[in-house]
């Protein structure tokens, strides 16, 4: 199962009480630490029998439940979908009649292939639920195979002479975008991203060629390039699907794009960017699972995710999470948010943009060019009478000082800043203009945090490093002498790179009695870290330690992010 299926098949346990909680965290736990997907685990464990569980998925969904598919399947049936969106949306048709069609389903949680299909095959569709593994052969069975790469696909591009965009029509560009060859060969280059999991992928225009880049696992990775003359209707599809003006090349536009890929719902944030040589294109690959995550499957430390836990149900005060861009601020903010989300608790959210629909959140996207910006959406926000409030961030005094009245007026107040660690968060508030003995009586917590790459599982070895890393590291070799060390050798898996996925390393400083006596005394950052390391708090490269020595990243991924 993909993540976001893992996510809601635990839900489903949870709330119907089908297996034991304390076991089902830990196999949820299990998976989330990179290993095999939660159905998977269930049945390993002799939790439950995978008929058993795909029944109670089915009845849980309000679908109907085949034990295996039937070994024919009608003509009449299979013309209702073709081969392309079968593969897409991962379905194959069971049966179909004038006004209705019932789908096996490889994914029976992703409720917009009901709404998509109903509007493609203009009839009423049914999902049924059978076991998602055998849905891959039926339609290799009943469609054949789509061996289709994206160097094949690149042959088969011809590329005339390079075009003007100036001398085309918007008619004549919009053409240009909704030819075949374009059309398939960016629905590939899509599939192929989100099925390495990348978090960005990248178009860009240079003078003599084009480029598209992958972000996996906070690494670049180039794909074969495509002809410089193909840039402007492969960034003219992009931009068509997105719904911008494909005729505006002068200035930025942000769009979003919905896609439903190999069955899997998949969300893209898109930005344009006008360059000396065409249009860049960035798509960020949106996971509508990290909405879905409870805070206590971040992958936190215990001592920081119990204080983590205990700031946030606070009535009042702020809690700020800090780190540079890609840090995974957002995944711990929508965590906690969902901790909170409860029919009793009215939450309120101003991002630039808006990265993810939450049920139950009322969630304004800041636009700065038309006045509102975070803190004109601050002061709106204390009329509406929330119990939380999460800001995107504090980039000014006027938002800080709002924040900080928010909070002492009752509201529990979530925000992010960009520092280096955590005692730097409050330093730059002081920096921006904030009386320290406001941050003394208000501020709760700081959470710095950073992603590290997790060795790849599946070609991890032991080794010793050498005494010049150690030291580069901050530790003594005699120290570490009975320690052991991992990397990976690189395999299939991984794509030769040693590593899959990524982690979270943390460093919490709690607000104390002591801390807010030096912080209305105006003290320097370092005088509130020590202070801070004596309440006990860990920093980030003594975090990056703990994960290196139970064997999750290696000493090169601690030292570069801290």
């Amino acid at each position: 199962m993909f993540e976001a299926q893992s996510i809601a098949l635990y839900e489903m346990l949870r709330d119907r009480e089908l297996v034991d909680r304390v076991r089902l965290d830990e196999l949820f736990q299990e998976h989330r630490n990179g290993g095999k997907p939660l159905s998977q685990l269930l049945v390993d464990f002799h939790l439950v029998t995978a008929q058993d569980l795909l029944s109670k998925v089915a009845e849980y969904l309000g679908w109907d439940f085949v034990p295996r598919p039937p070994g024919d399947i009608s003509e009449a049936a299979l013309a209702t979908v073709d081969g392309s969106m079968a593969r897409m949306y991962g379905v194959v048709p069971l049966r179909a009649d004038a006004t209705t069609v019932d789908l096996l389903v490889k994914d029976p949680f992703n409720s917009q292939i009901v709404d998509d299909l109903t509007f493609a095959l203009r009839r009423d569709v049914r999902l049924v639920v059978t076991d998602p593994d055998q849905i891959d052969g039926l339609i290799r069975h009943y469609y054949g195979e789509d061996d289709s790469s994206i160097e094949d696909l690149l042959e088969e591009l011809t590329a005339g002479p390079v075009a003007d965009a100036e001398d085309l029509s918007e008619q004549d560009i919009e053409a240009m975008a909704g030819e075949t060859p374009i059309v398939r060969f960016v629905n590939l280059v899509l599939s192929q991203a989100i099925r390495d999991k990348a978090s960005d992928i990248h178009f860009e225009p240079f003078e003599s060629e084009f480029k598209i880049r992958y972000r996996i696992d906070g690494a670049l990775y180039e794909l074969s390039p495509p002809p410089v003359q193909l840039a402007l209707p492969i960034t003219s599809r992009l931009k068509v699907i997105a719904s911008l003006n494909i005729a505006e090349r002068r200035v930025p536009q942000d769009g979003r794009i919905k896609i439903t890929i190999g069955g899997h719902q998949v969300d893209l944030r898109v930005s344009t960017l006008p360059t000396q040589f065409g249009e860049s294109v960035v798509l960020r690959v949106l996971d509508q699972s990290v909405i879905q995550l409870d805070i206590d499957s971040l992958g936190m430390p215990q001592d920081v995710f119990t204080h983590v836990d205990e700031i946030i149900r606070r009535p009042n005060g702020i809690f700020v999470v800090t780190g540079p861009t890609g840090s995974g601020k957002t995944t711990t903010l929508y965590s906690c948010l969902r901790t909170l989300n409860r029919a009793e608790v009215k939450i309120l959210t101003a991002e630039d943009p808006v990265e993810y629909e939450v049920e139950g959140i009322m969630q304004v996207a800041v636009r700065t060019h038309v006045g509102l910006t975070f803190s004109a959406a601050l002061r709106s926000f204390l009329r509406q009478d929330p119990d939380i409030i999460m800001v995107g961030e504090v980039r000014d005094l006027d938002t800080a000082q709002i924040a900080i009245q928010a909070s002492l007026t009752g509201h529990l107040v979530m925000t992010t800043l960009h520092t280096n660690d955590a005692p730097g968060a409050v330093t730059r508030l002081i920096d921006m203009g904030v009386e320290p003995f406001l941050i003394a009586s208000s501020l709760e917590a700081v959470l710095a945090q950073r992603l590290v790459r997790r060795i790849c599982p599946d070609c991890r070895q032991a080794y010793r490093p050498g005494g010049a890393l150690l030291e580069q590291l901050g530790v003594k070799e005699v120290e570490e002498s009975e320690r052991n060390f991992y990397q990976g050798e690189g395999c299939d898996f991984c794509h030769d790179t040693g590593y899959r996925g990524r982690m979270g390393i943390f460093e919490m400083l709690r607000v104390t009695e002591p801390i807010r006596e030096l912080l209305t005394q105006r003290a320097p950052a370092l005088a509130i870290r020590h202070q801070a390391l004596r309440d006990g708090m860990r920093t980030l490269r003594d975090d990056g330690l703990r994960a290196i020595h139970n064997g999750f990243t290696t000493i090169e991924e601690v030292i570069k992010y801290t």
